[in-house]
């Protein structure tokens, strides 16, 4: 599989070096351009491209390598929302077709589902109050995070009492309708989230620490496969298909992803069920 990079930070790196894992061909990189727009003409036609650039790069990268001829793509940037819906456009335009999600971790997408659930099971119970924290490393700039906002908007859209997230700059004690996100920046850490439910005489933790990037980057990978094995709508997909394919297979190792790269501990009885796909626009991958 020939494999283009945008993005030469860590989570590049990562995409690269599974994609040398895997015994395919060593990917064309490109990092920040000179004249701060990559020219089309120097971008080489490849079957799959992966997008973890920046954010504000997102709209003007797809635009070249579309103009190169590229059609097939994995978006694993983050804060790229205000642009979502021109990338989509540019997608459906030149017939071409992306998946992009918050996280591309096997991990992080099961944990979602199991947050969801959770939500929906502790709702109904005026005790039992949710809060979410997330960590990640000094230099992450978007807070906050993408996991995290995705995280937020599985409970709010079915706890019956959770309404909005507390404004962060704010003051004061949150209202009853609103979830509070707690964001630490802090050290070397690729990514930590903790989502709880408090009552006066317990705390139910669920939490999620990634270890390095070598999770998404599988992931990764895997909706690059997902994307090439049959044709598929133009526009913007979610990861969640991806998801569910390897969960039935019951194996990932066959799909390019492998271990999991993170550790998920929970506290208390929660049960899995599939649910709605995410926004694949709230984005988090670590860069």
């Amino acid at each position: 599989m020939e494999t283009l990079i945008f993005g030469a930070g860590g989570m590049g790196r990562a995409i690269e070096a599974a994609i040398l894992d895997r015994g395919w061909p060593a990917p064309h990189i490109l990092g920040r351009p000179a004249e701060g727009r990559h020219d089309s003409a120097t971008i080489p036609v490849v079957d799959v491209v992966f997008e973890a650039s920046l954010g504000p790069a997102v709209a003007a990268n797809l635009t070249a390598a579309l103009a190169a001829g590229n059609r097939a793509f994995v978006i694993a940037t983050t804060a790229w929302e205000a642009d979502r819906a021109l990338v989509a456009s540019l997608l459906v335009g030149h017939g071409a077709t992306a998946v992009a999600a918050p996280n591309f971790s096997l991990g992080v997408a099961l944990f979602a589902r199991l947050v969801e659930e959770a939500a929906r099971l502790f709702g109904p119970l005026e005790a039992y109050d949710p809060f979410l924290v997330e960590w990640h490393r000094r230099t992450k700039v978007d807070r906050p995070s993408g996991t995290a906002k995705e995280l937020a908007r599985r409970i709010l859209a079915v706890h019956p009492r959770k309404r909005r997230l507390v404004a962060p700059d704010r003051d004061g004690a949150p209202e009853p309708d609103e979830l509070d996100v707690a964001v630490v920046r802090a050290g070397a850490s690729p990514g930590m989230h903790l989502v709880g439910f408090d009552a006066p005489g317990e705390t139910i933790e669920l939490r999620l620490t990634a270890r390095d990037r070598s999770a998404y980057a599988a992931g990764a990978l895997a909706a690059a496969e997902w994307l090439l094995a049959e044709p598929r709508a133009p526009g913007l997909h979610g990861f969640d298909p991806i998801v569910d394919a390897l969960v039935a297979r019951g194996s990932v190792g066959g799909s390019g992803v492998g271990p999991a790269a993170e550790e998920t501990r929970t506290t208390g009885a929660v049960a899995a069920a599939a649910l709605p796909a995410p926004d694949p626009h709230a984005s988090e991958v670590a860069r």
